[in-house]
């Protein structure tokens, strides 16, 4: 994080992610933050595929007419093959929105964890990680450059699940799940973490019925992830809601004060229950776990940055 000459705040990272609806979410107000600077978005397999989780992020791109660099990252976990997220992202990963096959923007020559550790190395250690996927990109980037770990000063992220989720064993999240093996290489890397936990955006932050038909009327942008939305709806649940888990993480690291945390440190089951994570909340943590959020602060922000978009057209 540095100062820009009006002395603003200027939050410098890299997005790791596998659009994803929520994914996609949190792309948008992260790439209209004028206070962040998006070095590198890196994709990988997670919620689908690799090729259409690239395809996500590189039409969405298109969408925007935005340039922030695309790098392509791994098809496939650390140590195994995973299942994805289709049965609630829907086939082409944008719920109720159907991406063309091919996109204008193409990803850049280097592969995720080259393009990674070129702009990390690079950098003055103020690039932080917003972490929306599957650590596999990680992952592997710690492991072949242990280097690059001082160059880290935190990583954001969504996944672990403290409380247990409706409909998933307790204790286990899909961002962890899918590939624990380098969620382990991320604990071991003692990197500062910032954690959105997967109960978050479904109890706590979650966007109700009426928030998603108000988008719908409120520009391009809103009817854009009202699209997304109207087959994104949360499983489990007595009422129709959106998660907000990735877009969390976004808040996490522009509007801290939003959140209510607790020091924790965390082990992972790399074995048995695969992914299944375990707290141990102690004032000297690693982890600054989010526990609570201000839920009306949350939503007020949200429709004020989707309604400032205004004048934003969408390329189709």
């Amino acid at each position: 994080m540095t100062m820009n000459k009006q002395n603003k705040k200027i939050y410098k990272v890299i997005i790791d992610t596998d659009p994803g609806v929520d994914d996609t979410a949190c792309l948008i107000l992260t790439l209209f933050d004028k206070e962040v600077d998006v070095k590198l978005i890196t994709t990988v397999a997670g919620n689908v595929n690799l090729n259409k989780s690239t395809r996500n992020a590189l039409h969405l791109m298109d969408l925007l007419e935005k340039d922030t660099p695309v790098a392509k990252g791994e098809a496939k976990a650390l140590e195994r093959i995973s299942p994805n997220a289709e049965f609630i992202h829907q086939k082409d990963g944008m719920g109720g929105y159907t991406p063309p096959k091919t996109t204008k923007h193409k990803v850049i020559n280097d592969d995720a964890v080259s393009a990674m550790y070129k702009i990390l190395k690079e950098g003055d250690g103020d690039i932080a990680i917003l972490e929306l996927a599957p650590h596999t990109n990680l992952g592997k980037l710690l492991k072949t450059h242990p280097d690059i770990i001082e160059k880290i000063p935190c990583i954001y992220f969504e996944g672990g699940s403290p409380y247990g989720v409706p409909g998933f064993p307790d204790h286990i999240s899909f961002n962890i799940s899918t590939d624990p093996e380098a969620f382990q290489i991320v604990l071991d890397s003692k990197i500062p973490l910032k954690m959105i936990p997967s109960d978050m955006g479904r109890r706590k932050a979650h966007l109700d019925e009426n928030f998603v038909y108000k988008l719908k009327e409120t520009n391009e942008v809103g009817n854009f992830l009202y699209q997304m939305y109207s087959k994104y709806w949360e499983p489990n649940f007595p009422d129709k809601r959106i998660a907000t888990n990735d877009t969390c993480v976004y808040f996490m690291l522009k509007y801290p004060n939003l959140f209510k945390t607790v020091k924790c440190d965390i082990k992972v089951d790399t074995f048995e229950e695969l992914g299944k994570t375990y707290m141990n909340f102690n004032d000297n943590g690693n982890i600054d776990m989010a526990i609570e959020v201000n839920r009306k602060k949350l939503l007020k922000l949200i429709y004020k940055k989707i309604k400032k978009l205004n004048n934003l057209k969408i390329k189709n």
